[in-house]
């Protein structure tokens, strides 16, 4: 049996039902091809902390907007391929084998993903200028930056989609190949077998995955859960996972919420609920979008809120001066022996040098350090001192983090200071390993060149009332404002970064438009395939519009489900951030993205409502009689 033009004359004869998934490959490929030539351009870009940033910023998305159209795309192909399991088993009724019919729906997905990756390769080719442009002039960008002329994001976004639209295919067709021919005819329009033992492997698999990981980083590297990286790519682990456990998760998360509507509703909600659940890779396929996308938005806008929250914390739990004056460069020495002349205070500067440490395998890292005075030191902050002490600091001793491995005091570390020159210095006091840059600290001879620009003042048992007065006086005359430690705190708060909020935009912007129309996409797609299933309950007595109703009030349910197990991925991803603070001894409070989350489910909800009501009413258009006997 020829499968080629067998699979071509099925993509003709079936390219309304396919514009589904048509749509779904072509946007996803769109979104990561406008994301990866935004990558390129920056990677293009001369060297600085601004293109790094953007760079880092980028490929965040990008990777974020790989995960998300493959993830969609996966449910979508799965799902069409699903839908015709009555088609396939008329192959098999005919003579086919089941590897011609696995190679009929993989030629037919070749076909379909070849078109739509090309698609959305040229929608992403047209769109990533405005993106490049935009990024300019919001500050995230150089002024006046163009879009770079590198022709391999086009090849990785056609490949990658092209790739995804296979393997969503190929699982759903090895499946329905397996199904003998009269089985198949027979619980065609039954959702029986969806838990598959490959399944359950990787579903449970994945959250293994994630729990060990989880429980490494607390015992090994507690501070690696709260990095950009981590928190961006653990919750795809578990949002992968809730995907293929959707079956048994759906289930008892439907009766949860259909319980109160089905007790005053009587027989609809009822019949809602239980519709959902006898159809669950409809439901697994409307819920997927919904899924992924109330996950990613609410952990990592979670996780920036609980990150810059813990610095804040942390910068207020280490700051132990009344008062920060930032000195001129040319007047710090003459400022700060002005302050240290009024009585009743201390004054302790400091200055940022550059400062590499030589590790035991002669691998050299460089780090940032500070010059401190360490009765000055001492008396102004509150550092997390694990062994050692402060006042042990001197010219041939330094204070480090605990993360670079000396974590004995008086042990020996060689270091390369600003100026190049080798030395060995003792190891005066380990600090804990925190959230913000504990960095080194060394003493002003051993980081020449560096330049004070930081005074704390702490006022001490001698300070009277009007110590503070003569204090600004003192600055006033070297033209330095003198702020107060909540005025330090509140300017220097990380929490309040708007770049940060901007690659949050960037990383989250692109994927929820899409998901929006995935969810909008699939509604479509598995309403119309219902309307043999509609025009029964139209024979059975039940208006249009209850019909309409009907399936309205099932896809707002599903995509309630898609929430609750978003934010169950919240839940997760956050506890396990709030248990590395617990460990890091970091006193955070718990931030919980309430508006995110809110607004992505009403999202959903306003996605779903309207275009399941729209396809519903589509699907009745014709008599349910001539409906019904097809």
């Amino acid at each position: 049996m020829r499968m080629l033009p067998i699979a071509w004359k099925s993509l003709r004869a079936r390219w309304v039902s396919l514009i589904g998934a048509f749509t779904a490959l072509a946007l996803g490929v769109a979104m990561m091809t406008v994301m990866l030539l935004g990558l390129a351009t920056a990677m293009g870009l001369p060297g600085s902390e601004e293109v790094v940033s953007l760079v880092s910023a980028l490929g965040t998305a990008g990777g974020v907007s790989a995960f998300v159209s493959a993830f969609v795309i996966a449910s979508t192909f799965s799902y069409a391929v699903a839908q015709r399991r009555r088609e396939l088993g008329l192959l098999r009724l005919a003579g086919a084998t089941s590897a011609q019919v696995r190679r009929t729906v993989l030629i037919e997905a070749l076909l379909l993903g070849v078109v739509a990756s090309a698609t959305g390769c040229v929608l992403g080719r047209i769109a990533a200028p405005h993106l490049v442009r935009r990024l300019g002039e919001v500050g995230m960008a150089p002024p006046g930056i163009t879009l770079g002329q590198q022709q391999w994001p086009l090849h990785a976004a056609f490949w990658t989609g092209l790739l995804v639209a296979l393997g969503g295919a190929a699982v759903a067709a090895r499946r329905a190949g397996r199904v003998g021919p009269l089985d198949a005819l027979r619980t065609a329009d039954l959702d029986t077998g969806v838990m598959t033992a490959g399944r359950w492997f990787w579903g449970l698999g994945l959250l293994l995955t994630a729990a060990v990981l989880v429980v490494m980083s607390l015992v090994t590297e507690p501070a690696e859960l709260l990095r950009r990286k981590t928190y961006t790519v653990r919750p795809m682990v578990l949002i992968c996972a809730c995907g293929l456990l959707a079956p048994v998760l759906a289930r008892p998360l439907l009766g949860l919420v259909t319980r109160l509507p089905a007790r005053w509703t009587g027989y609809a909600g009822r019949l809602v609920g239980g519709s959902a659940r006898a159809a669950v890779r409809r439901t697994g396929a409307v819920a997927a979008p919904v899924l992924v996308s109330v996950a990613l938005a609410g952990s990592l806008a979670g996780a920036l809120g609980t990150v810059g929250a813990a610095r804040t914390a942390e910068a207020r739990a280490r700051t132990a001066a009344d008062f920060v004056a930032v000195p001129d460069a040319a007047s710090a020495g003459a400022l700060t022996a002005a302050l240290r002349a009024v009585p009743g205070v201390t004054v302790s500067p400091t200055a940022p040098t550059a400062l590499s440490v030589v590790e035991a395998d002669g691998t050299v890292v460089r780090s940032e350090a500070r010059t401190a005075e360490p009765a000055a030191l001492a008396a102004t902050t509150r550092l997390p001192v694990a062994a050692g002490s402060l006042s042990a600091l001197d010219d041939g001793a330094i204070v480090l983090p605990r993360e670079w491995g000396a974590t004995r005091p008086g042990a020996p570390v060689e270091v390369v200071r600003a100026d190049g020159s080798r030395t060995t210095l003792r190891v005066a006091a380990v600090l804990r390993d925190g959230l913000a840059d504990n960095g080194l600290y060394v003493t002003a001879r051993n980081a020449p060149g560096a330049r004070v620009d930081r005074l704390d003042i702490k006022l001490t048992a001698a300070a009277d009332g009007t110590t503070p007065d003569r204090l600004r006086i003192a600055a006033h005359r070297f033209g330095t404002t003198l702020a107060t430690r909540e005025e330090w705190l509140a300017a220097t708060d990380p929490a309040a970064s708007r770049v940060a909020w901007l690659r949050t935009v960037l990383v989250l912007g692109l994927a929820l438009t899409y998901t929006g129309i995935a969810l909008a996409n699939t509604l479509v797609m598995s309403t119309a395939d219902r309307r043999r299933e509609l025009a029964l309950l139209r024979l059975a007595g039940a208006t249009r519009a209850q019909v309409i109703r009907l399936v309205t009030a099932e896809s707002v349910l599903v995509v309630a489900v898609g929430a609750v197990l978003g934010c169950a991925v919240t839940a997760v991803q956050l506890g396990t951030m709030h248990a590395g603070l617990a460990v890091l001894s970091v006193d955070a409070p718990l931030t919980v993205p309430w508006r995110p989350l809110a607004l992505v489910s009403a999202g959903g909800f306003l996605v779903a409502a309207p275009c399941a009501a729209l396809a519903a009413a589509w699907a009745l258009r014709h008599r349910p009689v001539t409906v019904a006997g097809r």
